[in-house]
């Protein structure tokens, strides 16, 4: 099977209909052994060429706390980038999952630190979601309720991020359905997060190999506030005439805002072709 030989990105952020500030925050990022490289919200590039790193982090906390937040957790990520490129070069594929481990747990310090010290940091802490794309895999590592999507060029679209929540848990044994998930009271209440005042980090973390066609969404829970699985799928492999005039991510946040926007929201949607 022919490996993928290309990635498309489009990325878009929206503080929606209530809150006046916007504590999302989306990364792309290319990057080798020695540098990175900030990309633009939306672009094509060379996937054999680097490696490719997206994320999305939904910061929390009072005053400007969660906004800096998810900076902090975005912006902390750069310096592991290149290290994690000689990890891959030299063969040692197995020792990502323990460095995804290392980098959550240096943000999740760091975020606690300033919590503790700073009354107006009081309470900050972030989801983060994260995906890695190198020319055959895709590594991901996640912790909280943002969400990372998987939609194969011949599959249906699946969710690879566990949400970090007793609802996320109950759905995830079958004992309540999407529809119920979606409007319990306790929805979105998560148990884990970067900082927050949380003692532990375990991320979930996880790979897919990749084939041409493949498509992933990183978003916030803004976004599966207003849409359905099945509004994500269609957006993303049926869209209609007037919705392919904007770009992946724009669909959705879009959509997203016209039924629901009660919440900040992002979508960050990545295809390799």
């Amino acid at each position: 099977m022919k490996q993928p030989s290309r990635v498309i990105w489009s990325g878009k952020t929206h503080p929606g209909h209530i809150r006046k500030k916007n504590e999302d925050t989306f990364l792309a990022l290319t990057f080798n052994d020695k540098d990175f490289h900030y990309l633009g919200h939306k672009g094509h590039s060379d996937l054999n060429s680097a490696d490719y790193v997206f994320a999305v982090s939904d910061g929390m906390g009072g005053a400007n706390a969660g906004e800096y937040a998810s900076k902090v957790a975005v912006e902390k990520i750069t310096r592991w980038l290149p290290r994690g490129f000689r990890l891959r070069a030299s063969g040692m594929e197995p020792g990502i999952s323990d460095l995804f481990g290392e980098l959550y747990e240096d943000i999740h310090q760091a975020l606690s630190y300033l919590g503790q010290s700073y009354d107006e940091c009081a309470g900050m802490g972030s989801t983060l979601s994260l995906i890695w794309l190198t020319p055959e895999w895709m590594y991901f590592a996640h912790i909280g309720d943002s969400r990372i999507y998987y939609l194969p060029a011949t599959g249906p679209l699946r969710q690879l991020s566990e949400d970090h929540s007793h609802v996320g848990w109950l759905q995830r044994q079958g004992k309540i359905s999407e529809r119920e998930a979606r409007t319990h009271p306790r929805r979105h209440a998560i148990q884990k997060a970067l900082g927050a005042g949380h003692q532990y980090v375990e991320p979930q973390a996880g790979a897919v190999s990749l084939l041409p066609g493949d498509q992933f969404l990183i978003c916030s829970d803004g976004v599966t506030d207003g849409l359905w699985n099945r509004n994500i799928e269609h957006l993303l492999h049926w869209p209609d005439a007037q919705e392919r005039k904007f770009d992946p991510a724009d669909r959705l946040i879009q959509k997203s805002l016209r039924i629901s926007g009660q919440d900040n929201l992002t979508a960050l949607v990545v295809e390799v072709c």
